[in-house]
């Protein structure tokens, strides 16, 4: 595999597992653009590279993925975020063929739930937290997050964290269907491994056409529902809940909605 320089991730190899490390600690790994590009060029060769059977994300003990990068996106409007169309990263990570096992441990939030939830099998520190707090900010989950979401939990459980935009904890995720697995916060990248390397011994090809026949089971509206929520994603960004929500946050205060 050739080795690549990176600046906002780590990569590493164990065995037959290739292992990303999201790393920009002092913004509790939120995922800019730079980063996201980077996960995507580091899924990708690790998905090239015969000797990777298995792939394994993680962050920190503190942090996965705290949300998206908030500055990048505060000054955006419908036509400029449409023209940029930044989610076709998130859709390059979809379509990596090798299971991608989630090491979560900290914060899990807004983007960094959504890019969890992409991943195919999700192992958990008892001090994860998981959710979708855009609303908090006078937007929603436009990374797949109401499609998702909705897929695990149900209607029910998605609309509550979605429409209050609280996080629950690795059990409750867990007891939902979310995380396949919850440990112990020394444990859990240990944990992940150990998954990781029970597929390994696995026949590769059997592996591959097996995840892409479960994914088969949700494409088809699947594609519908993220386009439907993309587009509402995007119009969000003409509204002025968006400008002070995300203003809100960068100021650090408490954003005062208009419903405008």
């Amino acid at each position: 595999m050739m080795t690549l320089t990176y600046r906002n991730i780590l990569t590493s190899t164990e065995d037959q597992i290739g292992i990303v490390t999201l790393n920009r600690p002092t913004v509790l790994n939120a995922l800019s653009h730079d980063l996201m590009d980077e996960l995507v060029k580091a899924l990708e060769e690790f998905d090239k590279d015969e000797n990777i059977r298995v792939i394994i994300l993680t962050g920190s003990e503190r942090a996965f993925a705290a949300g998206a990068d908030i500055k990048e996106m505060s000054d955006e409007t419908t036509i400029s975020i449409m023209n940029k169309d930044r989610f076709a990263t998130w859709d390059r990570v979809r379509n990596i063929k090798k299971p991608i096992i989630a090491a979560v441990s900290g914060f899990a939030l807004g983007g960094g739930c959504e890019l969890v939830m992409t991943c195919d099998m999700i192992v958990a520190s008892e001090t994860a937290q998981f959710g979708q707090p855009e609303i908090n900010i006078g937007v929603i989950p436009g990374a797949g997050g109401t499609q998702r979401l909705t897929r695990v939990v149900g209607k029910h459980k998605a609309m509550e964290i979605i429409l209050t935009g609280r996080s629950i904890t690795a059990n409750e995720a867990h007891a939902m269907g979310l995380v396949n697995r919850v440990a112990p916060v020394e444990l859990y990248l240990d944990e992940a491994k150990a998954l990781a390397k029970e597929i390994a011994k696995k026949s590769p090809v059997a592996v591959k056409l097996a995840k892409e026949a479960i994914l088969k089971a949700f494409d088809g509206s699947l594609v519908e529902g993220l386009e439907f929520e993309r587009k509402n994603f995007y119009m969000l960004f003409s509204s002025e809940d968006q400008k002070e929500g995300m203003r809100a946050f960068l100021e650090k205060r408490q954003a005062t909605f208009t419903g405008r």
